[in-house]
């Protein structure tokens, strides 16, 4: 009996067949396992884990992808599925009942989110579970365009723009050692960018199925970033003493004592970047109805359109990436430098008009625009002390915020003329060149005479 061979469970039998489906498993899994775990090492490097600041990275890819969506369904009503003429007036009413309610709006949620200092990650949530239920909301008349459409997408800027003033002002707390803020905020905007353009074919596939089916795609991205917004540290929430920061340097009238106020040379650059920023959002409604009737040569409007898109997001994301490696190297001089190769490209393309020019003039401002923003986080990190530093940071993306909506305004209204576009273009610009300057020439002087920290009112 000892000499008999045992016999081979049926089990036993099946082991190759088990290690052939976990082979398997693992080989589907792999791609999203894999990424994943690639993006998390990228967006935890150097000490970002730790700090917090890689999931405040993750965060703002989750709002970036989510904002693109709700874009994708409301271009896709209010602009490409009606004439140009119907489009424009469109626009028009959406950039009244949104936009223009905005501007009065804005200037008020800097104040309000430094009245709750103690509560950022519940700000942040709440923005984001706002705007999945305003998806909801106009998921129900994206197809038709009704009027109801406007107040929620009115909500939605809002619910956007808070959430921006609130996440500027969450950076500086999260800094791993030895990061610079000029560093950490080209991080989380590189990743706002990089999800911008991974989600927007994703949102064009959805609309394929129906105009809802991009909203809902941004319900379900925004839920996943109110969750995401509760796991940022707690220290987000802190506020251990802070005061609030006034944008201006008359400091006789202010009757705060103890409010530091900012230097001259922050003023200018701030300036300066809010003409960069009308410039972008000029660009974008002007173009955007200029290449529907003119598009570029032998491409329809949408591919013209997709082009010059393309073009300045490229140039974002470079200017972005440079930033980072420019960060300590004269911010004033810099902003200075960027906004005049962005007045020399729009003034080229004013007088040598065509649309290979735009799609110049796009990627240099995309360049330009970002180098500039960075720059000027990189002054306010130096002269700002660190007690209204946050402060600083959310009045500052409030006034760029509120230029953006003025130069879109511009763009809507002025009438669709190549040549006159790029001029109107070139003197936005130059308005910012000109505060650039005097930047330029007042930052050096003050640091010579001792006075590079902002005195005390």
């Amino acid at each position: 009996m000892a000499s008999v061979a045992p016999v081979r469970s049926s089990a036993g039998g099946s082991g190759p067949a088990k290690r052939a489906g976990r082979a398997l498993g693992r080989a589907l899994h792999l791609p999203i396992t894999g990424t994943a775990r690639g993006i998390r090492r990228a967006t935890h490097a150097h000490g970002a884990g730790e700090s917090g600041l890689g999931r405040l990275i993750e965060l703002h890819a989750i709002n970036g992808a989510g904002d693109v969506m709700i874009t994708v369904a409301l271009a896709s009503t209010v602009f490409f599925s009606v004439p140009t003429d119907e489009a424009r007036g469109r626009v028009a009413l959406y950039l009244a009942i949104t936009m223009a309610p905005f501007t009065l709006l804005a200037p008020v949620i800097g104040p309000l989110l430094d009245r709750l200092p103690h509560g950022r990650r519940a700000a942040m949530a709440a923005a984001m579970l706002a705007r999945a239920l305003l998806a909801l909301m106009m998921s129900g008349a994206v197809a038709s365009g009704g009027l109801e459409l406007y107040p929620a997408a009115l909500g939605v800027l809002v619910a956007s723009k808070a959430y921006g003033v609130v996440r500027s002002a969450v950076v500086p707390r999260l800094l791993p050692p030895k990061f610079s803020l000029v560093k950490a905020n080209s991080r989380v905007t590189l990743a706002g960018l990089l999800a911008t353009g991974a989600a927007a074919p994703l949102g064009a596939a959805l609309h394929t199925i129906g105009p809802p089916w991009p909203l809902y795609g941004a319900c379900a991205i925004f839920i996943w970033g109110t969750f995401a917004a509760f796991s940022l540290p707690h220290k987000v929430d802190e506020a251990k003493g802070e005061r609030r920061a006034r944008l201006s340097t008359h400091e006789a009238h202010s009757r705060r004592p103890g409010l530091r106020t900012v230097t001259p040379s922050v003023l200018c650059g701030l300036l300066a970047n809010a003409s960069m920023r009308g410039l972008s959002g000029f660009l974008i409604f002007f173009l955007a109805f200029l290449l529907r009737e003119h598009p570029l040569s032998g491409q329809s409007a949408a591919v013209s359109l997709g082009i010059v898109a393309v073009s300045a997001g490229v140039g974002n994301a470079c200017g972005t990436a440079v930033g980072a490696w420019l960060r300590a190297r004269a911010p004033e001089g810099i902003i200075a430098a960027v906004l005049c190769l962005t007045l020399a490209a729009a003034l080229f393309a004013a007088v040598f008009f065509s649309g290979f020019l735009m799609a110049v003039l796009g990627a240099t401002a995309g360049f330009c625009q970002a180098l500039a923003k960075l720059s000027l986080d990189a002054m306010i990190q130096r002269d700002i002390p660190e007690a209204v530093r946050t402060s600083a940071f959310a009045r500052s993306e409030t006034l760029l915020q509120v230029a953006w909506v003025l130069g879109g305004a511009i763009g809507i209204a002025l009438p669709l003329n190549g040549v006159l576009g790029m001029s109107v273009a070139a003197a936005t610009v130059a308005l910012g060149v000109t505060m650039a300057i005097r930047g330029v020439v007042t930052g050096p002087r003050h640091q010579q005479q001792g006075t590079s920290r902002p005195r005390v009112a």
